[in-house]
C-alpha cells in the first residue's frame, strides 16, 4: 500500500508542477511526518530512477 501522499505527488510530478529535488525532500519529509512525505521505493516508482541520499 503507497503513503497518503503518493497519488497526489505522483500526478503533480507527471504533470510537471513539483520536480525530483521536491520528491526528495518528500522523502526525507516522511522519516519525521509519514503523512507528509513518501518512501524511497515510491521515489523510485514515481521518477523511474532510484533514491541516492
Amino acid at each position: 500500500m503507497h503513503s497518503k501522499m503518493f497519488s497526489t505527488l505522483k500526478r503533480q510530478y507527471t504533470l510537471g508542477y513539483v520536480t525530483k529535488d521536491t520528491l526528495r525532500g518528500r522523502v526525507e519529509l516522511y522519516k519525521t511526518k509519514p503523512a507528509k512525505g513518501i518512501t524511497e521505493a515510491e521515489y523510485e516508482e514515481i521518477t523511474g530512477e532510484a533514491y541516492d541520499v
